[in-house]
């Protein structure tokens, strides 16, 4: 079960990928492609789940898990939305990161045995440094980018900056809580997208007349 309600949650966060995707190319407005790529590395977070799910978690699955959910989702929400603030240099860093990153799951090594169900956590497989302390700065980086331009702009965009605040909670509370497990973790990035992709499409609000 847990397995399908990873694939549907991998489905549902690349639909709203591609969305985004589009709205991109229409508008070409460069939080969107970042954002785009956030719900991107959340499908295959989500997809990575199922695969360790329905196959039994090993150092294959484990990686991608930890690449796209751990390392890049999150900073890719905060190269967006610096992005929307005006910061034009986030996309730069943004890329150089996103390289770093996948170069890093890659090489780092893995160890222990994985048990065949459940989220495995890092600090049974992995060093503190470079993997483990890398996802702890990158992640409260972007998250406070993210809470940071929305509390900003709260007041142009109420709706849409208080979307996409739940949708980064949504997915730190599903995958947060061990007693979730890998169907809480699931769930929690299938309602996280749909936040944030609600977040990031929301109109401003309209100036109140004089």
């Amino acid at each position: 079960m847990n397995a399908l309600v990873a694939f549907g949650a991998a489905l549902l966060a690349l639909r709203l990928a591609g969305l985004l995707a589009r709205r991109w190319r229409v508008t070409r407005r460069p939080e969107l492609a970042a954002w785009a790529w956030a719900l991107a590395a959340y499908a295959i977070a989500a997809a990575a789940i199922a695969w360790g799910e329905a196959a039994q978690w090993d150092d294959r699955a484990f990686r991608v898990y930890y690449a796209s959910g751990a390392l890049l989702t999150a900073p890719l929400l905060g190269v967006g939305s610096l992005l929307l603030a005006g910061v034009r240099r986030a996309a730069t860093v943004g890329l150089l990161y996103t390289g770093l990153a996948i170069g890093i799951a890659v090489a780092l090594p893995v160890h222990g045995a994985f048990a065949p169900h459940g989220l495995p956590p890092a600090q049974d497989h992995l060093a503190f440094v470079p993997g483990r302390s890398l996802a702890i700065v990158a992640n409260s980086l972007g998250t406070l980018a993210v809470v940071g331009v929305a509390l900003r702009s709260l007041r142009r965009r109420p709706l849409g900056n208080t979307l996409i605040v739940l949708g980064v909670a949504a997915a730190a509370v599903g995958s947060g809580i061990a007693g979730l497990g890998a169907g809480g973790a699931a769930v929690g990035v299938a309602v996280g997208a749909v936040l944030l992709y609600a977040g990031f499409t929301a109109r401003p609000a309209r100036p109140r007349s004089p």
